[in-house]
């Protein structure tokens, strides 16, 4: 099961879904304090620090097992709270929600573009020939032990990979989150666009007891991904002419 595994490889990507994790819930709380509620700013969750966004199931034993055995590498963290009777009277409670639960997936497609932008700028003057700057930026993405193959520094090599881990992780991330089931964010933009009337029945099954154990089935067998893949390709094409209009390829 392990003979194939990298250390480094692990490394790189637990530290790019640590912070990822970090600026997801970060965002949450941010949008909950820029729409009058301070309840996650008071916690200490309005912050990049790994430690408060902990959740010892969704940040450690769920991903490092599912990337030690090579299957469904993704994680979450603890819920961040907030208070709607709290919100600004400025907007609907429920838009408030909305914007709050949007803040996460948004922050994380933010993210992935900003971090595409910088890999690119560091591929663009470690390599002059066009075609060699999109086979370097697609080494990248496949991991350390592709880029030690190439005639890189320490540095560069750091770069590279930890942000094709961090571009990666937050697509998967946004993908993930932006589904309308459950806890999830998409979840709770779905419910700020529903008519009030069908409120009380939504929210009903949205937190039935079930509604978890379905979840992690998901997660557990990979059926996750029929549903991540859409959107996963999607904003990996959004992000393809970023990266050629600053390599030049």
């Amino acid at each position: 099961m392990f003979e194939n595994l990298s250390i480094t490889t692990v490394l790189v990507s637990y530290v790019a879904l640590l912070f990822s994790l970090s600026v997801h819930e970060a965002s949450h709380a941010t949008a909950a304090y820029l729409l009058d509620d301070d309840t996650a700013a008071r916690m200490g969750r309005m912050t990049l620090n790994p430690l408060a966004h902990v959740d010892i199931l969704g940040t450690v034993v769920f991903p490092l097992a599912g990337l030690l055995m090579g299957g469904f590498f993704i994680g979450w963290a603890k819920p961040v709270p907030f208070d709607p009777s709290r919100f600004t009277r400025r907007i609907r409670m429920k838009t408030s929600g909305a914007l709050v639960s949007l803040a996460g997936p948004v922050s994380n497609v933010l993210l992935s573009f900003l971090v595409l932008a910088i890999m690119c700028i560091s591929v663009r003057f470690a390599a002059h020939d066009p075609n060699a700057r999109w086979t370097l930026l697609n080494h990248a993405f496949r991991g350390p032990e592709a880029l030690s193959k190439l005639d890189l520094s320490a540095g560069q090599m750091l770069v590279l990979s930890l942000g094709g881990a961090l571009v990666t992780m937050n697509v998967l991330l946004a993908a993930f989150n932006i589904l309308p089931l459950g806890p999830l964010d998409g979840a709770g933009v779905l419910r700020g666009v529903l008519p009030d009337r069908i409120l009380p029945r939504y929210d009903y099954y949205r937190y039935h007891p079930y509604t978890m154990p379905i979840l992690f089935l998901l997660m557990l067998t990979g059926a996750v991904s029929l549903f991540l893949t859409p959107v996963r390709l999607f904003l990996y094409w959004a992000l393809e002419p970023l990266a050629r209009l600053i390599l030049g390829a």
